[in-house]
């Protein structure tokens, strides 16, 4: 993915999601995905499904079970 493509998901998201600290950045040596941080803390990855023409970008996201410790019971 270029820096153009990097810069329009990266505003998608912050819009999608109503934070301004989300950012999206290149990967080193990977021109078929990028990496999702709010603020230094990485959540993700999105990849580039080019398949058939049609364009498409999935965000794959893990959540620790220590995680949600974090945060306490339901």
């Amino acid at each position: 993915m270029d820096r153009e493509e990097v810069a329009r998901l990266e505003k998608f998201l912050r819009q999608r999601f109503a934070n301004q600290n989300l950012a999206v950045r290149s990967r080193p040596q990977k021109n078929d995905s990028c990496e999702v941080y709010m603020g230094e803390e990485f959540l993700g990855i999105i990849y580039l499904d080019d398949e058939d023409g049609d364009r498409s970008y999935m965000f794959q996201m893990a959540i620790l079970d220590i995680d949600l410790d974090e945060i306490g019971p339901a």
